[in-house]
């Protein structure tokens, strides 16, 4: 496949990179800084643009399979009321019909889910900025005519595992943390499977 990676620079767009290529799957990297991405490779292309412009995404996604959006937006800004998120989510909704691709995987984030409970309700607190952007940008991909699917990990950790549960509509029991890898093997296993497609699924 040809996927095409936003948030590529960021700790689960890097892990993604490195699964899509050990996959053997052609990628193309979509980032405003070229500086960061380091790795060369011949299935790794790199292209330089702004994941809020709409012709520029269009242009850079023709030809893709999929596209995996792993934007977000680092502390401490994402302390603070923001659309990120998005925006973006608009901008590449909107240039994937003009691009014409349909496969669409989002992360999210386990906070969106309506659970109850003291400590859940102190994470939702502290995380109500991140959570508001991550809704309004779900809520623009829901409502697209695209074959998306929303992954909603708890808190994410470094690490080399790649084993993950997934649960439509809520959280796996129990789960707590993933490691940033797992979550990209979800990604990848999903558009791989075709699978999950017009679903909001929690990891873990």
């Amino acid at each position: 496949m040809l996927l095409f990676v936003l948030g590529a620079t960021g700790h689960t767009g890097t892990q993604i990179l490195d699964l899509a290529i050990a996959r053997s799957h052609a990628v193309t990297a979509f980032t405003r800084s070229l500086e960061k991405i380091t790795r060369r490779h011949p299935m790794l292309s790199v292209v330089r643009g702004d994941p809020h412009n709409v012709d520029q995404l269009t242009n850079a996604m023709q030809g893709h399979d999929a596209v995996l959006s792993a934007l977000g937006v680092r502390p401490p800004a994402a302390f603070r009321p923001h659309t990120v998120v998005q925006d973006c989510a608009a901008a590449t909704v909107e240039a994937m019909r003009g691009a014409g691709v349909q496969r669409l995987v989002l992360v999210s984030a386990a906070v969106l889910f309506p659970r109850k409970g003291l400590l859940y309700g102190l994470f939702r607190w502290l995380l109500k900025h991140i959570a508001r952007d991550l809704g309004g940008a779900e809520i623009i991909v829901r409502r697209s005519p695209l074959e998306w699917t929303i992954a909603r990990p708890p808190r994410l950790t470094n690490g080399s595992g790649e084993r993950y549960r997934a649960s439509r509509d809520s959280l796996p029991d129990g789960a707590f943390s993933m490691s940033f890898r797992a979550v990209a093997t979800f990604i990848l296993d999903a558009v791989e499977q075709h699978a999950h497609v017009r679903e909001v699924v929690g990891l873990g």
